[in-house]
């Protein structure tokens, strides 16, 4: 049996892409561990799909100033310590990773044991972690054509994200049950990503009546961060997060107001679903989301609205613009070059496993 270790944490974004992989690495034979921080999102996501999990010290590289950057390099060197004593007991014929602070120790571990790596870097631009990782891969996979200018020359390829299977088996009438919906309208669905977006989530409420005259409205608002006073209006309903439930809900969306997270933006990509991209400003980010989204819009596939010129007036004109040209957006998409990630990366590890016998 192939055996085989993933990693990558931090976000869910570092952690649904590997998620989608399990299954077919399964049905290839792969004994499948998990190495992640001690306490991030990922332990649970992926302790709940009976993964074995293996939790390391990590430390976060900044670049800027904060007193933790004294002490998280000792949680680096100690993270590093611990995870090559794991590649050494787990003992994996090869380590995919898909980045994050706690996949670095991870990927510096299996090279020091001759182990072959894959990395996937989402982003246009690679993020600090990767830049330190990917020269210990064998080979880097990406989401962008554009990326492969920001990698080493022969060592990357364009795969696409890994989207779970589940994504494109939703049920429209489920959700429409589940929202209590009862008027059949178009459904617009609002996603702020894991933590939701303040900016987001007022702009919304404050065209709520507006919105609710031509939309049903599905509101993922982040943890904390409903709002108690909307929860009775009609045709609107308000989720902090959730997760079977999604797949349901992206059936039914006619448009999705998001952030422009790579993954994200590439599972909507893949099920056709029009959207108003708004990317984390420069103020909250390295800017990845803002290249994430002027590269969908540049290729017709959604329209970008800037997280600083966000009002109720804005977001109301772009989500209507999306909605009343909806069949373009959908034939731009339709003629992408979207490919089949999890076969393409699949194939990837075995050849990595196969020449380093």
């Amino acid at each position: 049996m192939k055996r085989i270790v993933l990693t990558g944490g931090g976000t869910a974004g570092h952690v649904t892409p590997n998620i989608a992989l399990i299954p077919t690495l399964i049905e290839r034979g792969y004994d499948i561990h998990y190495i992640g921080s001690y306490d991030g999102i990922e332990k649970k996501l992926i302790e709940d799909i009976g993964i074995p999990y293996y939790g390391i010290a990590t430390g976060k590289l900044r670049r800027y100033f904060s007193l933790k950057n004294f002490s998280d390099p000792f949680k680096v060197i100690k993270g590093l310590s611990e995870a090559k004593s794991l590649i050494d007991k787990i003992k994996p014929d090869v380590v995919f990773s898909k980045g994050g602070f706690v996949a670095v120790p991870v990927v510096l571990a299996a090279k020091s044991r001759k182990i072959p790596c894959i990395i996937h870097e989402s982003d246009m631009t690679p993020g600090l972690a990767n830049k330190i990782a990917i020269p210990k891969a064998t080979k880097v996979c990406c989401n962008f054509p554009e990326t492969l200018n920001n990698l080493p020359e022969g060592k990357a390829i364009v795969t696409g994200t890994p989207i779970r299977k589940d994504l494109f088996e939703g049920n429209a009438a489920n959700a429409m049950t589940y929202c209590g919906f009862t008027e059949v309208k178009p459904t617009l669905l609002i996603i702020g990503g894991s933590t939701g977006s303040v900016r987001i989530n007022e702009a919304i409420w404050s065209c709520l009546d507006e919105l609710t005259k031509t939309y049903n409205i599905i509101h993922l608002c982040g943890k904390e961060k409903t709002n108690e006073q909307y929860n009775n209006v009609k045709g609107y309903v308000q989720y902090e997060y959730v997760k079977k439930e999604l797949s349901d809900m992206l059936a039914l969306a006619d448009v999705v107001v998001s952030r422009a997270g790579a993954n994200v933006i590439c599972e909507l990509l893949a099920l056709r679903k029009p959207s108003v991209l708004i990317p984390l400003s420069l103020e909250a980010s390295r800017g990845d989301q803002i290249l994430n989204a002027k590269s969908f819009s540049n290729s017709g596939y959604a329209k970008l609205l800037m997280e600083e010129d966000v009002t109720n007036t804005s977001l109301l004109e772009a989500i209507n613009e999306v909605y009343n040209n909806h069949d373009s957006y959908i034939e731009a998409m339709n003629n992408s070059s979207a490919t089949d990630a999890i076969t393409m990366i699949a194939d990837l590890l075995d050849e990595a496993i196969e020449s380093n016998k």
